[in-house]
């Protein structure tokens, strides 16, 4: 449902459980959890006993949200490396969603609206479902831009818990929204949908934010750091864990991930993909 809406109404889907092989000419196939959003898998390959693998946008942080990352035991492990430096580690999705309530809570103090600025795909499905954890029964208005609406819904429908929200369009015109978290995808930012808000405080949820000159080039009073992506740390244990005799990577800071897996005496080299370098998280590099 998610590929369609993204994608195409009539796609053609064929879908595969994980784990479940198919057969294509010589090759074994099966899909393995990756742990970016929902739905989202590595891919195994297997010919004549030789095994690759292909993460795909991984994490293998807890997520409510999706299946957990799987370790694939292979031969050649072929990685995305979007945040291969060690600047990038990530702290825990209940912490970032406990900095999250405060701020809006201080927001609500001060009389402004909270805007939070988020991917429509994975991080605010992520960010509602970590507040609804937190929150528990507490109750607190959240709303919906109009962009946010379907994918939300799309992840409800699959059986994802997360904090009730309701569509801004569904507020009466002159609503106070002082005490109300808005989610709202980057694009929103600067444009003339802002002058709902007359008072405001405006925050961005993603990977990018644990550098804080990303915040202060992108205006945002705060940044918040979350991502759907592995971070140093957990690069470097997909590699150990896998058992990979090669590692090729691809998809963001290359060159610094290959150099280090060098220096550690493992065969590492860059792979150039036809989709050149994306950005980081789920709605920034697609």
């Amino acid at each position: 449902a998610i590929m369609r809406e993204r994608i195409s109404a009539d796609l053609a889907i064929d879908t595969l459980g994980y784990g479940e092989p198919r057969a294509i000419g010589d090759a074994r196939v099966s899909l393995h959890p990756a742990g970016h959003v929902i739905g989202s898998a590595q891919v195994r390959v297997e010919v004549d006993g030789a095994v690759w693998v292909v993460t795909g946008d991984f994490k293998r942080d807890p997520d409510p949200t999706c299946a957990p990352f799987e370790v694939v035991p292979c031969d050649v492990l072929i990685t995305e490396a979007t945040f291969a430096l060690p600047i990038y580690r990530w702290r825990s999705g209940a912490e970032v969603a406990a900095e999250i309530d405060d701020w809006w809570r201080h927001c609500a103090q001060r009389g402004q609206t909270a805007v939070l600025f988020c991917y429509a795909l994975g991080k605010a499905q992520r960010v509602l479902a970590e507040l609804a954890a937190l929150r528990g029964e507490r109750p607190g208005a959240i709303a919906l831009h109009g962009a946010m609406e379907r994918l939300i819904a799309l992840y409800r429908e699959q059986g994802v818990t997360m904090a009730d929200t309701m569509p801004l369009r569904d507020w009466p015109a002159d609503a106070d929204l002082t005490q109300a978290l808005v989610l709202a995808p980057p694009s929103a930012a600067g444009s003339p949908w802002m002058r709902r808000f007359p008072k405001h405080s405006t925050g961005f949820v993603s990977g990018w934010m644990r550098v804080r000159g990303n915040r202060r080039r992108r205006g945002y009073d705060r940044g918040f750091v979350l991502s759907d992506h592995a971070d140093w740390p957990s690069l470097l244990q997909t590699v150990h864990d896998s058992g990979a005799q090669r590692v090729l990577a691809t998809h963001g800071k290359t060159d610094v991930l290959v150099r280090y897996l060098r220096e550690q005496g493992i065969d590492a080299a860059e792979l150039a993909t036809r989709y050149g370098e994306g950005l980081g998280d789920a709605d920034e590099s697609s």
